[in-house]
């Protein structure tokens, strides 16, 4: 209906245009005519029309307009074809087929452990262990551990047992901007100073050796790390150390370290604070008591330098020394410089440096090195001149890395463990019958070349040696006393299938020098080299639940580690383990 009200609109326009044009001709005729009729004359007409344009005026502008130009050209037409050879051919592509990693089986973690085992010697082991997580940022841990013997050393009169019983707890708080943790424990000991030369005493006086000695330790410590600050962190310890001798010894050490980047190197300052103070209720040859003292402090700025494949750590080590019982101190200079090189990426890095350092020597780590120390030492801090070293290390492959290295010591007051003589008139306690060693000091040179092979095939094989030769030089001693002047190991782990398990370690320590000391003269006695082998074997009834054995000294070698103190022969371990949620 709309639309046929606008065609007749537009129909009706149409004609009055029309209409209007023919009646304008009609009237300037008849005009014309009256004109002459009337004469010549002028007269003006005004014809006014408003104007009111339609979509139909106006002409559509065709997209592709028609050229007229004489030099436009038509495009030519070009055909495309192939000059195909057959070549023949037997190949016959494979369906391709995508490859399938196997995911390991995720292992379900349990936040305890313990283990128990017994075996031959009358000797008992117990392992226990457990963290806590407190929240999200909050651990606490609990550890326990024992291992003791009742002995039966062959052909060895005095009592040969020991115990070792180690408790600790340790907190530790991590977070973004700081974490910290603070940790304590004890450790209750027992050895007997078993080795005496038996010819040289009747029945009657052994009965009267009273050989046994304990070991008690109390430690504290605390730790703080800052990563975002210059400020790195430190560690704090302090060690109580006592025996059943009335021999005491405390020490307290504080170890805070800054580190400043300075575009892209860094410079670093470590702080060492290292006292110790003890005191002995006698001397090996006397009633008199032996007291010490010592405070080391240092202080060891350095500048590393990180360019690319090069990493250099240029510094230096300043230390006061103070001997506060003799009233004497002194002021060290070491120097304190690393570099390494990666040449082959992985494969070949060489390395090296030279470095010195006071170092403290205590009670503490000669009883943890060789329990059967007589309770009258002399405790000296040692002078590392410097420890100048070169070497090479990397990867013959992806699963075989090596490590070689050699190296030049220079120390002054070395201490070096040697037999103490037989002293049956000025001391009569249990360690004073050629049993027991004694702490000398000596300026001692050392010349060592190392190596080490590493095989790491996967997560169910792992393989390594090593072994290191040693030359000494001493200037006032004979011998550097019960040193070795070859070491070596070897250790391996496996695992087969998902429920047997197992390793291997073998120990080789070459002969050593010390004092007879039962002869009254300054003779010397050669302790032999030995091997010590020993292998583990294990099988893992569930995730939780596993039995294992162990063979300790499998060569049954009844070896002297220290001058007339045989170990122990085969040793068989049987034992299982559990681990659970607590």
């Amino acid at each position: 209906m709309a639309k046929h009200s606008t065609f007749n609109f537009k129909f009706f326009v149409s004609m009055r245009k029309r209409f209007l044009y023919t009646a304008l001709i009609f009237s300037v005729g008849i005009f014309q005519t009256f004109a002459q009729d009337k004469g010549l004359g002028t007269e003006e007409v005004n014809v006014v029309k408003q104007y009111s344009p339609t979509v139909q005026d106006a002409e559509k502008i065709k997209e592709t307009p028609v050229l007229t130009d004489s030099v436009t050209t038509t495009k030519k037409e070009i055909n495309y074809t192939i000059f195909s050879v057959p070549v023949a051919s037997t190949f016959t592509p494979a369906k391709g087929k995508a490859s399938v990693v196997q995911k390991a089986e995720k292992e379900k973690l349990y936040n305890s452990y313990a283990s128990v085992g017994i075996g031959n010697f009358n000797t008992g082991t117990l392992d226990f262990y457990t963290s806590r997580a407190l929240n999200r940022d909050e651990t606490l841990d609990v550890n326990l551990n024992h291992h003791s013997s009742q002995g039966g050393i062959d052909r060895v009169t005095l009592d040969d047992k020991f115990f070792n019983t180690k408790l600790g707890a340790a907190y530790n708080k991590k977070d973004r901007y700081l974490s910290w943790g603070a940790n304590a424990g004890f450790q209750h000991q027992i050895y007997n100073w078993y080795g005496i030369d038996e010819t040289l005493f009747t029945p009657d006086e052994i009965n009267t050796i009273e050989e046994r000695q304990r070991y008690m330790t109390f430690e504290a410590g605390a730790d703080v790390e800052v990563p975002e600050f210059f400020f790195k962190g430190g560690d704090f310890l302090y060690r109580n150390f006592t025996d059943r001798y009335g021999s005491v010894e405390h020490r307290l050490q504080l170890k805070p370290s800054f580190e400043v980047p300075i575009s892209s190197e860094l410079i670093s300052l470590d702080v060492s604070i290292d006292y110790l103070n003890g005191s002995f209720e006698r001397s090996y040859t006397s009633e008199e008591g032996i007291s010490f003292s010592t405070l080391i402090a240092g202080l060891s700025p350095g500048l590393v330098i990180l360019r690319d494949n090069v990493t250099v750590n240029m510094g230096a080590t300043f230390v006061y020394g103070l001997d506060a019982e003799n009233s004497d101190s002194n002021f060290f200079i070491y120097p304190n410089i690393t570099a390494s090189v990666r040449l082959v990426d992985e494969y070949l890095t060489l390395y090296g440096g030279i470095q010195g350092a006071l170092e403290q020597n205590s009670f503490h780590g000669f009883a943890s090195e060789n329990p059967f120390v007589s309770p009258t030492l002399s405790i000296l801090p040692t002078d590392k001149k410097y420890d100048a070293y070169a070497g090479v290390k990397g990867k013959f492959s992806s699963s075989i890395s090596y490590n070689l290295k050699g190296s030049y010591i220079t120390q002054n007051d070395r201490p070096l463990f040697v037999a103490n003589a037989l002293d049956g008139l000025n001391n009569t306690e249990g360690y004073a019958f050629g049993n027991s060693f004694g702490i000398v000091y000596d300026d001692l040179r050392t010349i060592s070349v190392f190596g080490e092979i590493n095989v790491d095939v996967n997560r169910n094989f792992t393989l390594g040696v090593n072994a290191e030769v040693l030359d000494y030089n001493t200037d006032d001693q004979a011998e550097a006393w019960n040193l070795p002047n070859l070491k070596g190991s070897l250790f391996t782990d496996f695992k087969v299938g998902k429920h047997w398990f197992g390793g291997a370690n073998v120990y080789f320590m070459g002969e050593r020098e010390d004092v007879d000391a039962t002869s009254g003269l300054p003779n010397t006695v050669t302790l032999k080299s030995f091997f010590d082998a020993n292998a583990n074997v294990g099988y893992r009834f569930t995730d939780q639940l596993s039995a294992f054995m162990k063979l300790n000294n499998i060569a049954n070698n009844e070896y002297a580690r220290w001058a007339n103190y045989q170990v122990q022969g085969l040793q068989i371990l049987l034992g299982a383990s559990y681990k659970f949620d607590f």
